[in-house]
Order: C-alpha cells, then structure tokens, then sequence
C-alpha cells in the first residue's frame, strides 16, 4: 500500500495539473491556481516534516464525527486485548488513534502490542492460541458491525508464524478459520465487556485540539 504521504502529494500534482490545463477555460485565473498550489505544497511539507505524512488523519480524528473512526479502530484493539487475556498473553500496550501511534513511533491508526514468543517455532497448541489472539481484532469489527477493515498484517504475521513452525499452507489455513471460529464466538458471549472496552479506550485516545493535545 502506497505511503499516505505520497499518494496525497501524487493526487495534488494531478489536481493541480489538471487546473492548469483546463482551470483558464473554465474562467479560473491563473494565479489563483498558482497561489493554491503553493500553499497546498507548504502544508504538505508541514504535514511529512511534523506528522510524518498523517495530518490528514489526525484532522479526521479531530473533526465532529472523528469518533466514529476512533470507535472502529478501538473495537479492534479491544478485540485484540480481551483475546489475549482470555489466552493469558500478556499485553504491552494498546494504542488508539493516529495521534496516539504517531507519538508512539508505531505507523497506522492503532496497536496492540504483546510479549512476542522467544522462539519462531512454536508448538501446535502456542500457534492456536496466537491464531486466536491475532485474529481477534478483525473478529470484534465482524462482530460489532459487521465486517472488518483491519487485520491484514494480523493475517501475514500468523501466515509467517506457521510456516516456520514446519507447517503446510493447508493445515494454516484449517486451522486459522477454526481459531477464527472460536474467537467470534468467545466476542459474541462477551459482547458488552468487548463494547466497554472499546469505549474506554476511545475515552482515553489523544486528539489534536482536545486538552491541547498535540505531537
């Protein structure tokens, strides 16, 4: 996936070539588009200098309706975080928020950091329980609304944690949509505490602009 940064910057040269060409047939003067490229330019700068490319999703965040995007992302670290303690995997941290990651060093909107094994190959019923864990982010979406938008590094890791344990793509594959299974259904048993927690940690994730929250 193209870098944040870079795709905005690659859609403002289109948005603004595009002006050039066609902005004085449509009465649009020219220094008018000049100007406005220029500031868009600046503000980019801005943006990759001081958040490494994410200004537009800590003004998302920022902006009325902002929590509806902090919620998603929350219900997936909560599913992350109640897995693990089911499974008793300890959890490092949880992170909520572009502001949150960005502070944190970590890329993305959100992370559920756990004690990685010490070891790349791990017994059968360890790899269960990872499965379980992993997976669970994309389970509590599911659960919650009804499909899932995060989990696909989630996937890759347990793809990578299985085949260095010695095992075949198909015997992967069986056994991540049982642990899927298994940890949709512990979610939906335990859905207000999953809700809980998501809504606490949206409480708790920093916003540009609330409590002069900044980087």
């Amino acid at each position: 996936m193209p870098h944040t940064g870079a795709l905005t910057a690659g859609l403002a040269v289109l948005v603004f070539t595009l002006l050039a060409v066609f902005g004085p047939l449509l009465g649009v003067p020219a220094g008018a588009i000049a100007l406005a490229a220029g500031l868009s330019l600046a503000a980019l700068s801005v943006d990759a200098a001081r958040f490494g490319g994410r200004g537009g999703h800590l003004l998302a965040e920022a902006l009325p309706g902002g929590e509806a995007r902090l919620r998603r992302i929350a219900v997936h670290e909560a599913g992350h975080a109640l897995s693990a303690r089911q499974e008793a995997l300890k959890v490092r941290r949880v992170l909520v928020g572009s502001l949150a990651c960005l502070r944190a060093g970590v890329a993305g909107g959100g992370s559920t950091e756990f004690d990685l094994p010490e070891r790349a190959k791990l017994p059968r019923e360890d790899l269960r329980r990872w499965s379980r864990v992993l997976q669970a982010g994309a389970a509590a979406e599911r659960v919650v609304f009804g499909d899932s938008l995060g989990g696909a590094d989630d996937g890759a890791l347990l793809g990578r944690l299985w085949g260095l344990s010695g095992h075949d793509a198909a015997t992967a594959q069986r056994e991540l949509r049982q642990a899927r299974r298994e940890v949709e259904r512990l979610l939906r048993q335990r859905l207000s505490e999953l809700e809980a927690e998501a809504d606490r940690l949206v409480r708790a994730a920093p916003r540009l602009g609330r409590n002069g929250a900044a980087p």
